[in-house]
């Protein structure tokens, strides 16, 4: 087998890659290797709707399924490539098949990091990454009374949304002083919290798990490393992503936690390009400086990135990155990235389940979390562009909408 594009990954990072190149007019053979055996589908509703079964399967695919063969995209499913062969432009599969390339797009995203602990085999206890966890979950839920989180991020916080919205003890156990605190700023966190606690949820900050407990098959319960055995049924984890590059960074690219890549996406490998949760990429956002993105955004728009680049239009990547999270009847959307900022100004009142926190960072605007603040959020995201800055008087005042900011902004 040979192929002129050769995508290895089929989540939204892959397919969107393939979708662009066709739209932009590509006629050379294209296939998508994925180790799962489904056709590309979303990821975020695996913890939420997926999860609580408000969206059946068929509809989270990315494309029906005659969209793939009548686009001529070759979808070579449930295989996992093991090697990448940089000279010779071919990949090897775990089964041993043999595909060669002309230019190779790396879209393996990553795989869902475990804790390393004792009892870690046992049955019931989950990550949320692939529909096949999902499905797992949903079939044991019903014989569920307790569960346990084990991380309080994103999937970890969705997660126990869902569950305690099908009627289930929770506890969640975070090891930090506050929820999300890789990716928000302390007062986002402090709100989750409360949300969380007044659903129910017997929330554990600064715990540390030491290992799990079971029945010689499944999983009955967590031990703390203070002692305390926490009965459960279920057990997820969701703390983290460990990204999939180990064939790549064998094969010699440059990189160690993502695949280091520049403006287009190109790793130090000739005729690789890598995208999405595993890139290591330069983003101007973050001020220049090689970071991973986990994110829907951030696959799709390095994606069309790559493919611009392979037909001909090259445009470096410099994408705003956002993101959202459903939990409970909050919806939070961010714009921009908070890491390293240096104040923060809240607009609007939490208590009233509505309001905009906004970053600054050396006195501009560099992101901005939303709950149920749509029209900030899209408003902000012209603050986030323009890097703007000026009175933080301003921002807060809820009178004054920030699209008349956005127009009055200096650089």
């Amino acid at each position: 087998m040979h192929y002129d594009i050769l995508i290895v990954g089929s989540g939204h990072g892959g397919a969107q890659a393939a979708i662009t190149l066709r739209q932009r007019g590509y006629t050379g053979s294209i296939a998508i290797i994925g180790d799962e055996p489904d056709l590309p589908y979303e990821r975020p509703p695996l913890s939420k709707d997926y999860l609580s079964g408000a969206k059946p399967f068929e509809r989270i695919l990315i494309r029906p399924p005659a969209f793939w063969e009548t686009r001529d995209i070759t979808l070579l499913r449930g295989r996992r490539v093991v090697v990448v062969d940089p000279v010779a432009h071919a990949v090897t599969t775990g089964d041993g098949a043999v595909v060669g390339y002309g230019q190779l797009i790396w879209a393996a995203g990553g795989h869902a990091r475990r804790l390393d602990c004792a009892g870690g085999g046992l049955a019931g206890i989950h990550t949320v990454r692939t529909r096949a966890d999902a499905d797992a979950m949903r079939a044991e839920l019903p014989a569920v009374e307790q569960a346990v989180v084990i991380g309080g991020g994103y999937v970890g916080l969705e997660a126990a949304a869902v569950l305690r919205a099908a009627g289930k003890r929770v506890v969640l156990l975070e090891q930090q002083d506050r929820v999300l605190a890789r990716v928000a700023g302390e007062t986002l966190s402090r709100f989750y919290e409360g949300e969380h606690r007044a659903q129910g949820v017997d929330m554990r900050l600064g715990a540390r798990v030491d290992g799990f407990i079971g029945d010689g098959r499944s999983v009955t319960g967590v031990r703390l490393a203070d002692g305390e055995l926490i009965p459960a049924q279920m057990v997820v984890v969701g703390i983290g992503l460990v990204p999939a590059v180990a064939p790549l960074l064998a094969a010699g690219a440059m990189g160690g936690d993502g695949v280091m890549v520049d403006a287009h996406g190109r790793t130090s490998l000739p005729d690789i390009h890598a995208i999405g949760d595993c890139a290591l990429h330069p983003n101007a956002y973050a001020g220049g400086r090689h970071i991973r993105l986990e994110s829907v955004q951030n696959a799709t728009d390095m994606a069309v990135t790559v493919a611009k680049a392979l037909t001909g239009a090259a445009e470096p990547y410099r994408a705003v990155p956002w993101f959202w999270s459903n939990q409970y009847d909050l919806r939070l959307q961010t714009v921009g990235l908070s890491a390293g900022h240096d104040a923060a100004v809240l607009r609007g009142d939490p208590a009233a389940r509505s309001f905009a926190i906004v970053y600054f960072r050396a006195g501009r605007v560099v992101a901005l979390d939303c709950v149920n603040a749509t029209r900030d959020y899209t408003q902000g995201r012209a603050l986030v562009e323009a890097g703007w800055h000026g009175d933080p008087a301003l921002v807060a005042d809820t009178t004054v909408p920030l699209k008349d900011l956005a127009a009055r902004s200096s650089h």
